[in-house]
């Protein structure tokens, strides 16, 4: 049984001042992860200007420390502070200033939805996000001829819940003029009858949204600051936010500098020229609280809108291979260029196709370059002569896009591909290690979430009974650390955070169950109880 330090005992030690130091947080009492490389357990520890200053049981703590914030735990579970490896924070909190759309049964839900947000806000211009024609009963994508009649002249922009797809009405085609006729490299403009049903794909999405009136710098603080919000009261203490510009970079640093934004962001450029001549020319730019040494680079579209890259066609789409976002000549003058700098690249590669052609160009460009930690963000569907190529190349996954593709992704790319989809466990054992996020949002913000969906590989309905593809899925241990010491290392911030232990950034999270050993169907329900960055509570 676990030994816990009563209040009367706990009194009575810090009764005896005598050569104790004082600490600006002692916590006692608590079941501690601490996600070392043991994996070890502990009671207490004590903080001190921002960093854990030790770590032991709560006896040895409060006979060593003293301090006046003092937190007894009652045998609650604390991890690390929890790391969402690959998401999109600043968008998640434009997201929560426009019409939410996930969850919707029907099109006709989607529809209801902007018309009751039309009628709250009035506004010229909507956007929407979060809809998922594979959720509906009727899966075929929609088409815009409902927006027309209800909406002739304000312009509506919907995005798909992977973003890699927007639904838009013939006023927002008319911003950008766009006709049956219109093409693009790495997109499509999808027609029905020779016109446009207004569902436009990956690069087709800027023929309308280059167009589109730009976000104001007040309504980019809020988005941020909103984010912040949802993200502490879910645990997150560390985001990688997967594709920014130099404005939201620039802006999301002023915001930490005045302490405004507490949350720890490791930021991945988008790769775009301007952005490649403006960051590698500064160099890896680093604080307590950004993080600003990688590139994003997008090689294909997402699945569900049948966008990702594969090397044979689709199996319910003859014919159809998907979409690569950058042609193989941009990718490799964009790898080769980041490869003779100091920054890291991130490749968004979802098809067979766009993991196959990026691990062979990142195998060429780092030749003779050793720990460059490059990543390919989803790794969703590898073939598997693919595979050994991770063993120097890091998959950042998603746990909870398996389970949220798993009703219809057999269906897309026919069994056998299925073998070499969603495999994380496979994944881990060539690289050592996985990063674990949500993409959010995409998917739910939640971390209990990823956690759940890596080791049950089940749906909150605990679908399908015994698990998806369980041979791929994750360790409770494994997962921990994918959310935590992992997703640092992939950041170069194993030195600094991803684990309770001394020296290192007292960002932590109390739940309120024990997620490491609680029955699967429970580690959904479990809340957070606090989140603490540098020791102070959010």
């Amino acid at each position: 049984m676990k030994k816990s330090l009563s209040i009367l005992a706990l009194i009575t030690i810090l009764s005896c001042e005598t050569a104790k130091q004082t600490a600006d947080l002692i916590v006692i009492n608590a079941t501690i992860y601490t996600v070392d490389d043991a994996f070890s357990t502990a009671e207490a520890f004590a903080v001190k200007d921002g960093k854990f200053l030790a770590v032991g049981t709560s006896e040895d703590i409060a006979s060593s420390y003293k301090s006046d914030n003092m937190v007894d735990a009652n045998g609650q579970t604390i991890t690390p502070g929890l790391i969402d490896a690959h998401c999109h924070f600043l968008n998640l909190g434009i997201g929560l200033q426009e019409v939410q759309l996930m969850g919707t049964k029907s099109y006709d839900e989607v529809i209801q939805r902007v018309v009751d947000f039309h009628k709250e806000k009035n506004a010229d211009y909507i956007m929407g996000r979060g809809w998922d024609q594979n959720d509906w009963e009727d899966k075929v994508f929609p088409n815009k001829a409902k927006l027309d009649e209800l909406f002739p002249d304000t312009p509506i922009a919907l995005t798909r819940v992977d973003g890699h797809a927007i639904l838009v009405n013939q006023a927002a085609l008319d911003l950008g003029k766009v006709t049956a006729d219109s093409k693009i490299d790495g997109g499509e403009v999808v027609l029905e009858n020779g016109q446009p049903t207004g569902v436009l794909i990956d690069n087709a999405e800027s023929l309308v949204m280059n167009f589109w009136p730009t976000s104001t710098k007040q309504e980019a603080i809020d988005a941020l600051l909103g984010a912040q919000d949802v993200c502490f009261d879910l645990g997150l203490t560390t985001v990688n936010d997967a594709g920014l510009s130099i404005e939201a970079i620039n802006l999301i640093d002023s915001l930490q500098q005045t302490g405004d934004l507490k949350m720890r962001v490791y930021a991945m450029a988008s790769a775009t020229p301007k952005n490649l001549d403006y960051f590698i020319g500064k160099g890896i730019i680093k604080t307590d609280f950004l993080n600003v040494r990688s590139f994003k680079f997008y090689a294909d579209g997402a699945l569900g809108s049948r966008g990702a890259m594969m090397r044979d066609p689709y199996s319910d789409k003859p014919g159809h291979f998907g979409l690569l976002v950058n042609d193989i000549k941009t990718l490799k003058a964009t790898a080769k260029r980041i490869a003779n700098s100091e920054y890291q690249m991130n490749t968004h590669a979802i098809g067979d196709s766009a993991n196959h052609a990026v691990l062979d160009i990142y195998k060429e460009v780092l030749n003779g370059k050793p720990n460059r930690r490059w990543k390919i963000e989803h790794a969703q569907i590898v073939s598997a002569e693919d595979f050994p190529k991770f063993n120097d190349i890091i998959p950042s996954v998603q746990p909870t896009h398996a389970t949220s593709d798993m009703y219809w992704a057999e269906d897309r790319i026919g069994e056998k591909r299925m073998k070499g989809a969603y495999a994380f466990k496979d994944l881990l054992k060539q690289y050592g290690k996985v990063a674990l996020g949500t993409d959010f949002p995409v998917e739910r913000v939640n971390p209990m979430l990823t956690f759940y969906a890596a080791v049950a590989r089940q749906d909150l309905e605990q679908y399908p009974e015994g698990g998806f593809q369980m041979e791929n899925a994750l360790s409770r241990e494994e997962a921990l650390r994918g959310m935590t010491i992992w997703a640092a290392y992939s950041n170069f911030e194993e030195e600094e955070k991803g684990s309770i232990e001394v020296g290192k950034f007292a960002d932590f999270v109390i739940l309120d169950k024990d997620i490491v050993t609680v029955e699967a169907k429970e580690i959904p329900q479990t809340k957070v109880v606090g989140t603490y960055v540098g020791g102070e509570k959010q």
